[in-house]
């Protein structure tokens, strides 16, 4: 295909795609699906090679949040059924951040349910943040505690924190449609302090929650043109007990589709895929592998995941490495960009998304697991 001749030629080149161009990808037909994954696959060997960064979620504090993201099983109104509890205290976070790093995880990610911390929650997390470095040679640590008040930035990261996560989610034109407590022009507001604060800024999506082809395209380009060093991309876990728990508009293909769509524009940009995988992928993750150079190892916040030595396990049968502690993730060129902070290494374009056949009742409830296990309970992390 041409397009796909183009693409990969502007991939290997770092030039952004047009438009049209990344909207022609998400509207490939499943027949021309593994043309479009080998062809973004040649852009993400290029610049990733064949390694995979493994990163590790800590809950350091789930549920009970005031904000109605409607696709969240921690807002506001949640009837999910999901475990709740407080702050961990820095020594649990510490243990839990231990098992992912045992596991091959090169990044901690520590995250915390609320609109925003609190100054006394930044001195809780910078002491966290000190007691898994001071016991995890070499880790990377990713703070994702919601919006930033002045001066936050800069304290997490004189704390040791190495990246801010903040994902804009949705297109600005439909941020309104999934939450009403804040705005776009909040969270990219955020993502803007961490990195004049010297962090490396962690920002992506979620794809599934009702949203056109154009919605995609406008959120993969906002995040763009905010050029963060990270993209997870997630997929939407429909909780039961939220307001979008019926929303199931992907399938495998799709998600694929999508994944290349955002490679093809973050051609040298750590893209990750995140939570929702194996509800969504299925059977196809490893496929993803070609798109994506990073993702999740175990469970995410609320849900369980594969179980890590699966996850180790599909990478390694799929001819790809887990990247090592020491190794750059960013290629050169990023790397010297962004400064001290990375030196922890077929459907209608503009249309509706086409009706995708929802799974049975039961089959859903099974492909959804609440987490029971790791942070906040007694069982132990899967990792």
């Amino acid at each position: 295909m041409d397009l796909l001749n183009t693409l990969v030629d502007k991939g290997l080149r770092r030039e952004v795609p047009t438009r049209e161009e990344a909207l022609a990808v998400l509207a490939t037909s499943d027949d021309e699906l593994l043309d479009v994954v080998a062809a973004a696959g040649k852009v993400r060997r290029a610049w990733f090679g064949r390694r995979v960064k493994l990163n590790y979620l800590v809950n350091l504090k789930s549920g009970l949040c005031p904000e109605d993201c409607s696709y969240c099983s921690q807002r506001l109104g949640s009837k999910a059924e999901i475990l709740k509890y407080t702050w961990l205290k820095p020594d649990d976070a510490s243990k839990a951040a231990a098992a992912g790093v045992a596991g091959g995880a090169k990044r901690v990610c520590l995250v915390a349910s609320g609109r925003g911390p609190t100054d006394k929650d930044v001195d809780r997390v910078s002491e966290t943040i000190s007691a898994i470095k001071e016991q995890n040679e070499g880790v990377e640590v990713c703070a994702c505690l919601g919006l930033l008040s002045e001066g936050q930035a800069e304290r997490l990261r004189a704390a040791g924190a190495d990246a801010y996560n903040h994902n804009l989610n949705t297109s600005e034109a439909t941020y309104g449609d999934i939450c009403t407590t804040h705005d776009f022009a909040d969270r990219v507001d955020t993502v803007q302090q961490a990195q004049a604060a010297g962090m490396s800024a962690c920002s992506g999506l979620i794809a599934g929650m009702g949203e056109t082809d154009a919605d995609l395209v406008d959120v993969v380009f906002a995040l763009r043109e905010l050029d963060p060093d990270s993209v997870p991309v997630n997929f939407l876990i429909p909780f039961e007990g939220t307001p979008l728990a019926e929303e199931w508009n992907l399938t495998p293909q799709r998600c694929l589709r999508i994944l290349a769509m955002v490679r093809f524009v973050c051609p040298d940009i750590e893209v990750r895929l995140a939570g929702g995988r194996e509800v969504h992928l299925r059977s196809l993750q490893p496929l993803a592998l070609h798109l994506v150079n990073s993702i999740f190892l175990g469970d995410y916040l609320t849900s369980e995941g594969q179980a890590g030595k699966d996850d180790l396990a599909m990478i390694a049968d799929a001819g790809f490495e887990v990247e090592e502690a020491g190794t750059a993730t960013l290629p050169a060129h990023r790397r010297d960009a962004a400064g001290p902070a990375e030196a922890c290494g077929a459907e209608p374009a503009d249309g509706a998304p086409a009706a995708v056949p929802a799974p049975a009742e039961e089959a859903r409830r099974n492909l959804v697991a609440v987490r029971r296990r790791g942070a906040g309970t007694d069982l132990p992390p899967n990792a």
